[in-house]
This record gives C-alpha cells, structure tokens and sequence, in this order.
C-alpha cells in the first residue's frame, strides 16, 4: 500500500529545509588573506632578542582591513555582546565602520564599511578584539551569538582573562613578538636582519604609494604627515615595492600592531603610525598597551599555522578548511537529495 502523498510531501518539504541549511553553511570562509609562508627554521635571533623562531608558520602579508572586520561583525555582532564594535569607529583620524540598529534579538546591529575605508586597516580594536577575530576564523567564521562556537574559544579560551593563551593545535592567532619581528625584518637569504620592514637599514621616505621607490612608508615626517585628511592611512598592500624580504607589507608604517606577547599587565604593539616620528620607526621599537584599550592607529594581522595530527589532540581543535568542508557539504548534500527522489 502506498504511503500518502501528505506524506511523501512532507518529507520532500524536510529534505528541502536540511539542504537549504547545509548550503548556507558552506558560504563559511568569506574572509580570505594572502598569506607569506615563513620558514628557515631556528633562525638566529637579532641583536634586540627577537625574532628566532623554531618552527615554520605564515602570516598574512596586510593587516585585517575594514572590510573584513564588518563581515566579522556581520557575523557574530548583531547582539555585541563583548563590544567588538566601539562608537570611535566614526571619528576624525578612522570614519571606517557605521552601525545601525538596535542590538537586539527582534533589532539586531548591521555594520557597513564607508565609502574610501574598506581595504584600510581597521583601527580602534582591543587586544581581546583581535583574538576574538582569530577564535572566529579558527572555527570557520561562522554566524551566531557570541559563545564558545563562535568567539569564546577556539585558538583561545577567552574565559582565562588577562591570563589568556593560545591553544595548542591553533589554526589561526596573533602573532607573537618573536614570529611578528622575523616576518618583518629578518631576510633568510643573507641570513641578516634590517632595521625597518621595508628590507632596507635606510629610515623609508614619505613618498605617497603612487611614487613608491622601494623603501617607502606611511609616517609623519616633522610636521608633514604622507596622506593626511580624510583617511591617513594607506590602503593595505599599497606600497608594493616596499615589502619585507619575505613579503609582507606594511609592517613599517600605517598603524601600530597588536602581538599576542605579554608583557607584565600589558601586551606589545609593533611597527608604528600613520602619526610615527622617525624615532618610532625603527626595529628597536616598542610600544606597550593596556589589552582592554580600544586605541587609534593600532590594528592588527592574522598569523597561521599548520599543527600536526599530535597537536591536534590537544586544547585546540581541528577544523576543516573551507574547500574540503565544501566538499563534505557536498556530499551530504547528494545524499539528502537522493533520500528526497526517494519519497
């Protein structure tokens, strides 16, 4: 005896809600970065003590721009539970991000980047920000309220406070004092470290990214800042012939950095500022910053890391990347439809 066709269609009508589902899941991994893959393990660590690192790792080659944090508020900010969105985000020296709404479930925040800010580095983030955005890309950037899924735990467990670590088997995390200052400065060919991140022992003139001669930077020169009003600060990648000796862009100049490094109750701020003298721009600097502070001209930049099967077992976990999780997806995906054919 058949089955009734109520039934046949409520099945289908079921089959049609799991698929909708497992399609808007695969849409994770909206928030992509060029990565400079740093290697030369065991390196020497400089005349300052820094930069020897034991271990292969990338970091992104810009700093995470405006655009990228709104898809992260978009994501997982409706209802702010940690502040991830501070109101100086439209101001004088950063008008990058407007919110609008109510905060609510029924009235949910929407951000939206402004006009000429999008790929600039976004400003006025806390160090905690900063690894929420990491936790967020470790679990595959997906959307929901701020919990352990999304924000709270990942390559970190924000729960520890001030005391707060990266995880074992992080995907995603800040960098720490030592990676930040070998992608920046260290040149694995000769095997030397320069002065500023531009692969040069020469201070980077002011010139405007259109008249980038090889060593240029965004910095106040005595009273003459290189772009001033409205924006200050460069687009990310924009002096393209003035990277690190492995490729990385911006790590002189734009805006200070935050690095996962603790410092007695403070974290370390590298590189310098659109408003940087030349005092400030040198390797030798450092700048040390309360970790709740949301400051100007201080961003940051996402490192990565490949941990193996072993480190996996540990705190962190292992997600998949966003192309094989799509093919899972896919998977399922036919199966579902086959079961529906079948009704």
């Amino acid at each position: 005896m058949k089955k009734p066709r109520k039934d046949k269609n409520q099945r289908r009508t079921m089959c049609l809600v799991i698929l909708s589902y497992l399609l808007s899941a695969s849409s994770v991994g909206a928030v992509t970065f060029d990565w400079a893959e740093i290697g030369n393990p065991g390196n020497s660590a400089d005349n300052t003590g820094y930069g020897s690192v034991g271990y292969e790792y990338r970091i992104a080659t810009t700093e995470v721009t405006t655009a990228q944090y709104v898809e992260f508020l978009n994501a997982v900010a409706g209802v702010d539970t940690h502040g991830l969105y501070s109101t100086s985000m439209t101001s004088t020296f950063y008008n990058g991000i407007v919110r609008s709404g109510s905060g609510t479930q029924q009235n949910p925040f929407t951000y939206n980047s402004n006009a000429g800010w999008e790929n600039r580095s976004v400003q006025y983030v806390s160090w905690y920000d900063a690894l929420r955005f990491t936790n967020w890309l470790h679990n595959n950037q997906p959307t929901g309220a701020q919990n352990a899924n999304t924000t709270e735990y990942g390559a970190y467990d924000m729960s520890q406070g001030a005391s707060v670590v990266r995880l074992s088997g992080s995907i995603y995390g800040l960098p720490t004092e030592d990676e930040w200052y070998k992608a920046a400065y260290y040149d694995p060919l000769l095997e030397v470290y320069y002065d500023y991140a531009t692969k040069s022992n020469t201070i980077p003139n002011t010139n405007i990214p259109t008249n980038d001669t090889g060593n240029s930077a965004n910095w106040r020169d005595g009273a003459e800042y290189t772009l001033g009003s409205p924006y200050w600060t460069t687009e990310v990648g924009a002096y393209s012939l003035s990277a690190s000796a492995y490729g990385t862009y911006d790590q002189t100049g734009n805006v200070f950095e935050w690095i996962e490094t603790l410092e007695s109750d403070k974290r370390i701020g590298r590189s310098s500022a659109f408003y940087s003298s030349a005092s400030n721009m040198s390797s030798s600097y450092r700048l040390t910053l309360t970790p709740s502070n949301e400051p100007f001209g201080v961003g940051f930049r996402v490192a990565g890391f490949n941990p193996t099967e072993e480190e996996n077992e540990g705190d962190g976990e292992t997600v998949p990347e966003p192309a094989s999780l799509g093919l899972v997806l896919l998977s399922v995906s036919g199966l579902v439809l086959r079961w529906a054919r079948k009704a």
